[in-house]
């Protein structure tokens, strides 16, 4: 009697260490996928785990900034189906642009034509950024709504056949062109375009900068300062 009991005992501590490890395996695997964050522009001096190791510029090939594959992806296209074409631009020192990156992404077969256009442009300063995108979002047309995506100002602009979503961020300000066109589940071209920028914006991202110098203990912050 006195076996059959240690015996039961053993196989309900053999389903509970069981389940333990279970829930430890869930646990790990939820860890492993982060959630997609965009926070402000932060003076340190290393990027986040997983950033692209840039010299702080735009990329020049717009494939690093979305690739044609995961574009295809997200519009529900036929697997490489989607070509993409960069053209590098000018400064622009009367606006205090200091670069400028112009991509179109094009269907292929027999589904030609346009998909999306992405501009991306850099300036001097936060300042000088944020003063074109309001210059450029002052003459848009389209039914407007402003929004925020993360800690960038955005407003997006929707018009019969397409919808234009521009984004500025730190010293940088994008413009994304959606043409009307098939779309999986039919979700809104507002949506995708906010889809399309979050996965763009920690790409490009504003320079990374060295953190600035701590003070020497017992030293006047005043001095230290400079």
């Amino acid at each position: 009697m006195g076996g059959g009991t240690r015996s039961g005992g053993t196989r309900l501590l053999v389903v509970l260490v069981g389940l333990l490890v279970s829930a430890g395996c869930a646990t790990a695997d939820a860890e492993t996928t982060p959630v997609p964050t965009f926070a402000a522009p932060s003076a340190t001096g290393a990027g986040a785990p997983g950033e692209a190791d840039r010299d702080g510029a735009i990329p020049t090939e717009c494939g690093d900034m979305l690739s044609a594959a995961d574009l295809g992806a997200l519009l529900g296209r036929p697997l490489d189906s989607v070509t993409v074409r960069t053209t590098i631009g000018v400064a622009e020192p009367s606006v205090g642009r200091t670069e400028r990156v112009a991509c179109r992404y094009s269907g292929t077969g027999s589904s030609r034509g346009v998909l999306l256009d992405l501009n991306v442009a850099r300036y001097t300063d936060a300042a000088a950024a944020t003063k074109q995108w309001t210059t450029n979002t002052g003459v848009e047309d389209g039914d407007r709504r402003d929004l925020s995506i993360g800690a960038a100002p955005a407003a997006l602009f929707d018009r019969a056949r397409e919808s234009v979503l521009m984004v500025t961020y730190d010293d940088d300000t994008l413009t994304f062109v959606l043409p009307e066109g098939p779309r999986p589940g039919d979700r809104p071209r507002g949506e995708v375009l906010v889809d399309l920028a979050l996965r763009v914006l920690p790409v490009v991202g504003p320079p990374r900068t060295a953190a600035p110098a701590e003070p020497v203990p017992g030293e006047d912050p005043a001095v230290a300062a400079g």
